[in-house]
């Protein structure tokens, strides 16, 4: 009997704590993260934190990062992703999901004590689903320590219809009865197996409650109630080979051996794969012996050693094929990319090869199903190192497109540089102002004479100049008159003009300067620039053939892994088909020196 485990979400992370997305980047990391895409979010995520987009949603972040790590079976990574989350200040339910996920990673790596410390810190409820889930971590670590009296204690109450407390009842049950205490144990089992099941999960542990109930009953020499348990098992679950198998026993046990052949014949049309398909090859004679129907025995016998024997040759071709290679491969391509996510992926499908046909069991099994796993990360980053070198060769060709544009624009940015004066415009402008300020100081309203009143003047002059050369007299005097008047009403009419004049010559050389100032600015950038972006691209390209030679470095070390990954698991196929094969040998022989003993019975003269 083995401890039972609810089944887990794709990634603990899944919990998060609804909330609006403030960071357009964790936005980014969520979106792929929903899609079961957990690589590209970790990838996405650790970028945005190496350049400082998450502000203000850090500590989610590196909540969610842990938990992706996890997902992953990154333990190490994980706890200390989670150990410097704690290192600092954050808010309680963060910092309570942060030491559930430590506890949850204390109890796979078999840290029961240090697992048990951080479920202490746990300071209120989790959301969600995660509250039960801690609880029934709480009670398997403390069945794991031996510490039943305070597992009765800390699931005391817990008697509603969830999965995760059945699980812990479950747990407990068989817990109690592997330490001696069968009548409490008992009582756990029978109450989980007599319970309602509305769906699959519940259906198959109410079975496996019924078929730990109805062993430990065999166990115990309680035939009738091991019969009782073990009837209960529905007869299309994955526990009713074995069910059928003990059901038979128990009737047996029972000096009931016409009722044990009902189960043990029905189990022996099944398919000969299942150990306990084989073992029903000899219990059915062993029934007919019981009866004295020694001619069924031993045809019955004769038969299951022509069985175990062609089992066995299969089992050698299936040997040989395995140790050919390529069987992880024809697995994993019987699922579906998109299923193959996150550390709590298992595999529910098989291809159809005769290698695969004998290996459920190990399948089934933690060791091969966490060695797949590892076996699986292992081709999606063989995949992804193909697919970002065909990206870097598609960057090699942007850099070069990049390099002939600047060196297509550069004639021309030389000849529109050529053609702006900025140093002479300045100059100008050095003057225009030291001008202006002259005619503020000495108050020269001349100088702000629009051209047509500078004309006037001028000619004012002229006319003055001419006046002086005539003869005196009274016709002179009444020209010169006239010309004083009309210098006055000029110089009157600039003079009023003068503070509204200045002042508008002042703001537009303030705007002049303002845009010569930029002028020079955006030269200086141009001429940056140009100088910058061969730089850049030597740069890029620089980088990307350091991440070329990255890639065509970890090639070669993901490749040899992936070889012995596939090697381990290969050892174990080869390992579990030689445990079968031994097994059938076993079986044989049991069969052989059983049909010999009814020979010499009947040569001695008894049975029929």
């Amino acid at each position: 009997m083995a401890f039972a485990a609810q089944g887990a979400t794709a990634v603990p992370a899944a919990e998060l704590t609804p909330q609006p997305v403030r960071d357009l980047h964790y936005g980014d990391v969520l979106f792929h993260y929903y899609q079961d895409d957990y690589f590209e979010s970790i990838v996405r995520l650790e970028v945005s934190k190496d350049f400082g987009r998450l502000p203000h949603q850090a500590a989610e972040a590196e909540l969610l990062s842990g938990g992706l790590y996890l997902s992953l079976g990154l333990h190490t990574e994980a706890t200390r992703i989670f150990d410097r989350l704690l290192a600092g200040p954050v808010p309680q339910s963060v910092g309570d999901r942060a030491y559930f996920y430590l506890a949850r990673i204390g109890y796979q790596r078999g840290y029961f004590a240090e697992a048990w410390r951080s479920l202490g810190h746990i300071r209120g409820p989790l959301p969600g689903e995660l509250e039960p889930e801690r609880r029934l971590l709480a009670a398997n670590v403390l069945m794991e320590q031996g510490r039943y009296g305070e597992v009765a204690n800390a699931l005391e109450g817990w008697n509603d219809d969830s999965m995760a407390s059945r699980y812990g009842r479950f747990n407990l049950g068989v817990a109690l009865i592997r330490n001696g205490q069968a009548a409490a144990g008992d009582e756990l089992l029978a109450d989980i197996g007599a319970r309602e099941a509305g769906d699959e999960e519940a259906r198959s542990l109410r079975d496996r409650a019924n078929l730990a109930l109805g062993y430990a009953s065999l166990q115990q020499r309680a035939p009738d109630a091991a019969a009782a348990a073990l009837s209960r098992v529905r007869l299309d679950g994955p526990f009713t080979s074995r069910a059928l198998l003990g059901l038979g026993w128990a009737e047996s046990d029972a000096r009931r051996p016409e009722r044990a052949l009902v189960p043990w014949l029905e189990l022996r049309g099944r398919k000969l794969l299942d150990a306990s398909v084989q073992e029903s090859y000899l219990a059915v004679p062993f029934a007919y012996s019981q009866l004295a129907s020694n001619g069924e025995a031993a045809s019955q016998y004769q038969a299951a050693v022509d069985a175990y024997v062609g089992e066995v040759r299969r089992i050698d071709e299936s040997i040989a094929a395995i140790s050919r290679g390529g069987f992880l491969d024809a697995i994993l391509d019987a699922a579906p990319d998109e299923a193959q996510a996150g550390w709590f992926w298992e595999l529910e499908q098989l291809p159809d090869a005769p290698h695969t046909r004998y290996l459920y069991h190990l399948l089934a099994s933690h060791e091969f199903q966490e060695g797949l796993k590892n076996y699986r990360d292992l081709r999606i980053m063989r995949r992804n190192l193909a697919r970002w070198q065909l990206s870097l060769a598609a960057f090699d060709d942007m850099i070069d497109t990049r390099s002939r544009a600047a060196a297509e624009r550069e004639p021309r940015k030389q000849q529109a540089l050529a053609a702006v004066d900025i140093e002479s415009s300045s100059v100008r402008f050095d003057e225009l102002s030291a001008q202006v300020a002259t005619i503020e100081q000495q108050r020269q309203i001349e100088g702000l004479a629009r051209p047509d009143e500078a004309a006037a003047l001028a000619s004012l002059e002229r006319i003055d100049t001419r006046l002086a050369a005539l003869p005196a007299g009274a016709q002179r005097d009444a020209l010169a008159e006239r010309a004083r008047l009309l210098r006055g009403t000029l110089l009157w009419q600039l003079d009023a003009d003068y503070k509204h004049r200045l002042t508008s010559l002042q703001r537009e050389l303030e705007a002049t300067g303002t845009q010569l100032t930029e002028a020079r600015h955006r030269v200086e950038l141009v001429e940056a620039a140009g100088e910058q972006a061969p730089l850049d691209t030597a740069g890029f390209a620089a980088r990307i053939g350091e991440l070329g030679h990255r890639i065509v470095a970890i090639q070669p070390r993901l490749d040899a892994a992936a070889v012995a990954q596939e090697r381990v698991l290969a050892d174990l196929a080869v390992a579990e088909l030689q445990t079968q094969k031994r097994r059938l040998g076993s079986y044989a022989s049991q069969a052989q020196f059983a049909l010999a003993a009814l020979y010499d019975h009947a040569a001695s003269g008894g049975g029929r």
